[in-house]
């Protein structure tokens, strides 16, 4: 008896969430080095988005959304793209890419409080162990002086901080809202509601935007694999799993995360890696496995 296709599925959207999103911290910090943010993240979305767009219509599938899906697809988009991925991006100036990522781990922590605040969901003995130490962690991580003592290190921090939050609220939207059934389709909608938000938020704030033939060379081949595998591929496999498992055991990519990050930027970008950031990431990963021993809810599936 063969694996059912679905759990092939689910298994390679995991890989991508996992390996290629960790690597999209350092993709992200090459190309911050020489575009501004907000611009960056509108071309990334926008183009990742025309060209899903071009694919399902040579593939025969519909791209037709109701008005709510259209207005849902907007919330998702800026809770994910606008506002959690570009001020991440924006906050990438600042803090180094493993560090960035390291914070982010403590994604499952703000899920778990969301669910617990917003839905009234039970937290097992075993995820408040995980929350305590979760906090812990991001003490360690955080309070380190030689990071404090950088120019514009604590506001990249807390701007971080508060891309979780929308990420989380995000994860717990999506798991519910009407949204188109087709994650390619959907991931789409999201990308080009998202990339023309940030669009605006660029001429806001008044960035300059320049034409892909002046960027660097080691810019171009960032904002490729970005478009490509860090939005493409690893975002609609996000979508995908939003609605196959708990948001909580989707939000476990930050257990790989940060380890492929923090070694990308040692390896390319000479990142320094601290005893103490070590210690945290121990104590900070400990306690997301802790959150992740018990299922909080069922795995949801399609056109529930």
């Amino acid at each position: 008896m063969g694996i059912p296709r679905k759990t092939i599925s689910i298994v390679f959207a995991f890989f991508a969430i996992y390996v290629i999103w960790g690597s999209t911290y350092l993709l992200n910090k090459i190309a911050v080095s020489e575009l501004p943010p907000f611009k960056l993240a509108a071309i990334r979305f926008i183009a990742a988005s025309i060209i899903i767009f071009i694919i399902a219509k040579l593939l025969k599938v519909n791209i037709k959304i109701t008005k709510t899906q259209l207005k849902n697809t907007v919330i998702a988009g800026f809770l994910f793209l606008t506002f959690g991925n570009g001020v991440v991006v924006w906050a990438l100036k600042y803090v180094d890419s493993g560090f960035a990522a390291l914070e982010i781990s403590a994604q499952p922590l703000v899920v778990l409080i969301l669910m617990r605040i917003l839905q009234k969901k039970k937290i097992p003995t075993m995820a408040y162990i995980g929350v305590i130490l979760g906090i812990i962690g991001i003490y360690l991580l955080v309070s380190q002086k030689q990071l404090i003592s950088q120019e514009g290190q604590i506001t990249g921090m807390i701007m971080i901080f508060l891309c979780m939050l929308s990420w989380a609220y995000g994860s717990l939207f999506v798991g519910k809202a009407d949204l188109p059934s087709n994650f390619f389709v959907n991931t789409g909608y999201q990308m080009l509601m998202g990339g023309f938000m940030l669009g605006l938020a660029s001429l806001i704030f008044g960035e300059t935007w320049t034409l892909p033939n002046t960027w660097s060379e080691n810019v171009q081949w960032s904002m490729l694999g970005l478009i490509i595998f860090g939005s493409i591929i690893a975002f609609t496999a996000f979508n995908f799993l939003l609605k196959e498992v708990s948001p909580e055991k989707v939000a476990t990519n930050t257990y790989v995360n940060p380890i492929i990050a923090l070694i990308l930027g040692w390896w390319i970008l000479n990142e320094t890696i601290t005893l103490q950031s070590i210690i945290a990431a121990v104590v900070l990963l400990t306690g997301v496995y802790f959150i992740n021993t018990n299922r909080i809810i069922k795995p949801r599936g399609i056109g529930r």
